[in-house]
């Protein structure tokens, strides 16, 4: 017997910010290449072209007041799973000469809108391991 597609409350509304956020980053003039891009157990949210820059955007949702803010899910282990997924990904593509950053847009769902607040280079890679 096949188990019904049930989508969760909060998948729900993380797909909802991803949404919300591509929709505003090329509003901003960036192009969404690939959406929720997988590699094994790895995976990045969007791919995008900001001129000829490669951006990797961590997409963070939120329920208005929730007692984390979107970027306290950009931790430590969370940073480093996206830069070995952003390796995968640049090692499929042959991409390795692009000049990359890694970005977040944090969404917060008010339950009137989606705010989205992005920002760029929002953590460093140097010393990280690939």
């Amino acid at each position: 017997m096949e188990m019904p597609n049930f989508v969760t409350p909060a998948r729900r509304r993380g797909d909802l910010g991803e949404d919300a956020a591509a929709r505003y980053l090329e509003s901003q003039g960036m192009r969404v290449i690939e959406r929720n891009w997988r590699y094994r157990q790895w995976e990045l949210d969007l791919i995008c072209r900001d001129g000829d820059t490669l951006v990797f955007v961590e997409v963070k949702t939120r329920a208005s007041g929730s007692m984390s803010t979107p970027a306290d899910g950009l931790g430590r282990a969370k940073r480093a799973r996206l830069v070995k997924a952003a390796a995968r990904y640049l090692s499929a593509k042959g991409l390795w000469d692009e000049p990359c950053r890694f970005d977040l847009a944090a969404v917060v769902d008010t339950g009137a809108s989606l705010d989205v607040e992005h920002t760029e280079n929002a953590f460093d890679v140097t010393g990280m391991r690939l």
